[in-house]
């Protein structure tokens, strides 16, 4: 007899741990869907020294540890199983995984978005070690460093003139021959004099022994190639949502991000989004861990207005 679960979860990242630990707090028959690796972003960052409550032992893999752990403590599932598709009409909510038909009162979709990313040889090897993509985060490591900011766009500025406060020196390596971003930030971009600029350019290769030292860059007009030392490789050229399977079953903006209310409601009953996959101004771990926490909550109460 296939088993009614109170709530969903398709995503372990911190979005989903922590409605996970709100939810089976609550006694919701709770489930996580995970198909690589628990923690997501979170997972395979080193340290994370803006998480409230972190200062010691604030690795991503620890704290992500940590919460998993409470929301087994409070009795969720977790079953690593790609997801194949999901039925959301109706009062039972089903999700198709490689391997079987769950159902639900509830989903919380907490997939989370990814970092699009350079795929030049070096970048995945040192990321943690010289390349981010989060200057929010890892900003403070590069204190009287030199940095390279890669993007042109209105995240890649905003990111630079953030970088200014902690790095000597920023230099922004753009694709054209002008910036993308919106007047005010080029504006205040030209007159820092921390920033420089190098144009029609592009990484071709991110070298280090151990940490990064330099980046071979490639002139897109000429075709010449250059060196460049450099302490950090800091990537804003985009993200993008992992919401694809979702696509024309609830309200998304044109980017692929889920739409939803302030408590986390999307446009289908039943069905919440918490975290990075939904449009919102920040995209931390503490702001994914109140949305997993406010989602849970609206589900709960969802239920319980179902069920009178």
């Amino acid at each position: 007899m296939t088993t009614l679960y109170d709530c969903l979860i398709i995503g372990g990242g911190p979005a989903g741990l922590s409605a996970a630990i709100y939810a089976s707090r609550a006694k919701l028959n709770t489930v996580v869907f995970e198909k690589s690796k628990i923690g997501g972003q979170a997972a395979i960052t080193d340290d994370i020294e803006n998480y409230p409550g972190s200062m010691e032992e604030a690795t991503g893999p620890k704290i992500v540890k940590r919460m998993r752990e409470q929301a087994e403590f409070f009795g969720t599932q977790f079953i690593m199983e790609e997801i194949r598709g999901i039925d959301i009409n109706g009062k039972i909510k089903k999700v198709v995984t490689n391997r079987w038909c769950y159902e639900g009162k509830t989903i919380i979709i907490a997939t989370g978005a990814e970092h699009i990313r350079l795929n030049v040889p070096g970048e995945k090897e040192f990321i943690g070690k010289g390349v981010s993509y989060c200057a929010t985060c890892d900003a403070d490591f590069f204190t009287d460093l030199d940095v390279i900011v890669v993007g042109g766009g209105d995240s890649a500025i905003q990111e630079a003139l953030y970088l200014t406060k902690f790095a000597e020196n920023v230099t922004i390596l753009h694709r054209r021959d002008k910036l993308r971003a919106n007047k005010c930030l080029q504006d205040k971009a030209f007159k820092n004099p921390k920033i420089k600029f190098i144009w029609n350019s592009v990484v071709e290769k991110i070298e280090g022994d151990g940490i990064v030292e330099k980046v071979i860059i490639r002139n897109v007009k000429t075709g010449e190639l250059n060196e460049v030392k450099t302490d950090g490789v800091f990537v804003f050229i985009g993200m993008k949502p992992t919401t694809e399977i979702f696509k024309d079953l609830i309200d998304m903006d044109e980017k692929g991000y889920i739409l939803t209310d302030e408590n986390m409601r999307t446009n289908v009953p039943g069905v919440f989004a918490a975290g990075d996959c939904r449009a919102k101004l920040l995209r931390q771990i503490v702001t994914a861990a109140a949305d997993g926490a406010i989602a849970a909550v609206a589900a709960e109460r969802y239920i319980e207005e179902l069920e009178c």
